[in-house]
């Protein structure tokens, strides 16, 4: 396995869901302490700033966030079921029957049995609140033995490589723009920029927007994961398709992205031979959202990995497509550094 898929697994395989992205952090702490200056802010996000060859004529920043989609405990039943609420944007589908893990707790998301419920209920999918977790205790006193309330707990999942290029993770979203931010700050620079870890983003950009107030930039790109929608019945709106490069967006729920800057991203694509495809869907949202406002406003764009089955335990993408962010992050990052676009 290639350094970089393999610095994705690592990744992805640590637990690090919203509010508690503590094991994540101490990772990549270790892994960029030799190549940069890093410090932890009071939120708990990262910003590190990297050495280049050149001052840059603009200020450039990069983010990825560190925090993945989990579960929250908000109740004990007397029979010693765990109630949850999730964190961050999870499916009902993408929850029946899968296990979670809390520490050092394994339990198993739990619902209706079908062979139980009427023809109605059969029809559609069981609300949040009728689920639960099984961890196998007896009793509610059995069970606080070992989960309180407000303990998070994130899916439990393993890497699987489906193919030589495509592989299977939980928490692709965003370990994928931790590990290309991770590289780029392990490699020799040509241009001085900033790179910022953040957390929260799952539940609301809650960590890019001090980050970024505290870096200031000129330009930012986000690394990011999103939907691909290109199986079945959605081949006429795939949004975007694994397998066929890195995503950029013009519009999201939370961002109307700088024009000049998604036609060059497509223009360097191009001209670098870097496999790239547009998100076709205005949906969903990231910490671009966040970083665009900040201040006196940043111009930014965001560059994806497309993923099958995003927010669930097993996200379906490709390695070419990681390949293909980390290569255009690079190049537009000493773009946006030199002054190419005045």
């Amino acid at each position: 396995m290639d350094n970089l898929s393999l610095l994705l697994k690592k990744l992805c395989e640590l637990n690090g869901p919203s509010g508690n992205e503590n094991a994540v952090r101490d990772f990549i702490l270790s892994e960029i302490a030799p190549y940069c200056d890093a410090k932890v802010d009071q939120m708990g996000n990262i910003i590190a700033f990297k050495k280049g060859d050149e001052a840059p004529k603009y200020k450039v920043m990069l983010d990825a966030h560190m925090d993945e989609v989990g579960v929250i405990v908000n109740g004990i039943t007397a029979d010693g079921f765990i109630k949850f609420e999730t964190v961050g944007g999870i499916e009902t589908e993408a929850l029946i029957a899968k296990k979670v893990r809390f520490g050092n707790i394994v339990g198993v998301i739990g619902a209706k049995p079908v062979h139980q419920s009427s023809p109605d209920e059969r029809k559609k999918l069981p609300s949040i609140d009728s689920l639960y977790i099984d961890i196998g205790a007896n009793s509610k006193e059995d069970a606080e033995n070992f989960i309180g309330l407000g303990d998070i707990g994130t899916f439990e999942s393993e890497w699987a490589d489906l193919s030589d290029d495509i592989f299977r993770s939980k928490a692709v979203d965003d370990r994928v723009g931790c590990a290309v931010l991770i590289n780029l700050l392990k490699a020799p620079a040509k241009y001085d920029f900033y790179a910022t870890f953040t957390i929260g983003e799952e539940i609301g950009l809650r960590g890019a927007r001090t980050a970024t107030y505290s870096v200031d930039p000129d330009f930012a790109i986000a690394l990011e994961c999103t939907t691909a929608a290109d199986i079945g019945k959605n081949t006429e709106n795939p949004v975007t398709k694994v397998g066929e490069g890195v995503a950029v967006s013009f519009m999201d729920r939370a961002t109307l992205y700088d024009r000049e800057l998604y036609d060059f991203a497509i223009k360097t694509a191009s001209e670098k031979g870097i496999p790239l495809q547009i998100k076709t869907a205005v949906s969903g949202g990231n910490n671009a959202g966040a970083i665009h406002l900040t201040k006196g406003g940043v111009r930014t764009i965001t560059l994806s990995l497309p993923g099958r089955y995003i927010h669930s335990s097993g996200v379906v993408g490709s390695k070419s497509d990681l390949f293909a962010e980390h290569d255009l992050a690079k190049a537009l990052l000493n773009a946006f550094a030199s002054g190419s676009l005045d």
